[in-house]
Order: structure tokens, then sequence, then C-alpha cells
């Protein structure tokens, strides 16, 4: 196939999105990363990647398709390109903070009783970090001595576990969940923005990851943190995530879903625990 990348004397640039183009893109994302879109996300398709066809010299959402499509050299740094710009990466400090609280009040206590190993904890679509640095900070302010962890952050996008390794956070990401108290005592303010100190990085390592692949491989965890992210998945890919994620959980391990989700019937290996802060899931048989 010839190369769709603009000419250099090229100047005009169609930046209409075709259905027949939406459905390419759309059965790309579902097959690629789970992700599936209805037919009234063609807007949110097209605001996404019409940046893409200037970034990389396209002349239209066809040469992007037919690019996706292809074999050719630049196809792979394309599609990769898509898939950031197409994965929601919205997030913030301890989000949905109940879930930390009942964290560190309730299942901590319970598993340092039971463990005398460091707690392995999985962030699963951790992003740009946010959610296993809460996790680190909370397992730090564990009373009466701190929690200790080994924390997997991961995501499909290399871009987000590039941000989340660097741990340099701007003055407008902090304000989404830190308060002073805790920007004191965990960040240092720099040149590049504020960095996290190193008893928090420390406990938190970072793999890049497609849900949709195998990943037993990671072994067993205490507990999960898989939110805000199924939700864009199809009921059939949802369960298999999760049950096979069940596998990578340690029998009597806790399982977090977001707030507004809720474990598909039929995964009975889970127990919904009804806390006095919030619901969430404790996997009581193998």
């Amino acid at each position: 196939m010839q190369s769709v990348f603009r000419n250099s004397g090229s100047n005009s640039v169609n930046y209409e999105l075709s259905n027949s183009n939406f459905q390419i893109i759309q059965q790309f994302l579902s097959m690629q990363c789970g992700i599936v879109l209805n037919e009234n996300k063609h807007y949110l398709v097209k605001n996404r990647l019409i940046a893409l066809l200037d970034k990389f010299g396209l002349d239209s959402f066809t040469d992007l398709t037919n690019t996706l499509e292809s074999n050719s050299a630049q196809s792979g740094t394309l599609r990769n390109a898509v898939i950031d710009a197409m994965t929601t990466n919205e997030t913030s400090w301890f989000r949905d903070v109940k879930h930390f609280s009942v964290l560190k009040e309730t299942i901590f206590p319970t598993l340092l009783t039971e463990n005398s190993q460091p707690l392995k904890i999985w962030s699963a679509a951790c992003s740009s970090g946010q959610e296993p640095y809460s996790i680190s900070i909370t397992a730090l302010q564990n009373t009466p001595k701190p929690c200790s962890v080994q924390i997997l952050g991961t995501d499909i996008s290399e871009t987000m576990l590039y941000e989340a390794k660097q741990a340099i956070y701007s003055e407008l990401a902090l304000s989404r969940g830190i308060d002073a108290a805790t920007q004191a005592r965990f960040f240092q303010n720099t040149t590049k923005g504020y960095s996290l100190n190193n008893e928090v990085t420390q406990q938190v390592s970072f793999q890049q990851l497609n849900l949709l692949k195998p990943f037993s491989s990671l072994g067993l965890f205490d507990i999960i943190f898989c939110r805000n992210v199924l939700i864009y998945f199809s009921d059939t890919v949802k369960f298999d995530i999760l049950n096979r994620m069940s596998q990578n959980l340690k029998p009597g391990g806790y399982f977090f879903l977001s707030s507004t989700e809720s474990m598909p019937i039929g995964l009975d290996v889970f127990e919904r625990q009804h806390g006095s802060l919030v619901n969430y899931y404790k996997k009581t048989r193998s």
C-alpha cells in the first residue's frame, strides 16, 4: 500500500469524519482495547482524533483509517496514538474518598493481622498514577504504624505510564484531591512541578497492560482496584476480565469497583461487603 501521509506540498485537509470512517475506528477500538462506542459517539471520536491528522501529516480521516488497517511502518505509532487519544484518562487524587477510608480503617487492619509480608495491590487502568500513589500514601498514613505494600499500576497507554513514572504533577493536578497537609508531607516543589517523595514512589511500579490480553503472569494480589474502566466494555468482555481478575486475587482478598459499578451476575466468588462507608467485594473462595 502506498503511504497515505501528506505530501509536503499539500495544504488541503478534509477534517470531516464519515460514517464509514467512524465504523472502522469503532471496530478498531473494540478489537484492540475493548472500548465499545455507540453511534452517538461520532462527535467524540472526531473531537479526540482530529489533532492526529495534523500531527501525522494526514489529509483526511480516510487516510487515518487506511493507515490503521495497513502494515506500514507508521501504522503501529498511529495505532498507539489513537488508543491514547480515545482512552479516557480522567483521574484525581483519592478519587471516591470513601474507598480510601475503608482501605485504611477496615481492610489494612484486617489483612495486617493475617499477613507478615508486604500486601500486594494492583491498580488496573491507573492512568497518570494518582490512584496507585493515593494507595501508597494511604498505606504510609496507616496507624499505628505504616503499612508495607507493593503496588502495581497498569494501563494500556504508554503516554500515561510515562507521566506516572515521572511522579511530577502540576498545581492544578494537586488541587484535585490533595490537601495542604498531604502536600507538605509527601511532595516537593521543584522547577518542573510538585514531585512525590521517594517513600511514596518506592512502593509503586508500573507496567503496560491491555486488559483484553492474558495477565495471569502478574501473580496474586491481596487487593485489586479496577475502577471506572470496565464501564466502556461490553457486558461479555467485562465479565471475562473480572473473571480472570478473580484468579489473580487471593482468597480473602478485596476488590474495588467504582461506586457506580457492581459485579455481574454469575461471579459468585465475590461477596459484597456492606461497610458503613462504601460497598466493596471480598473473594470468599477460589
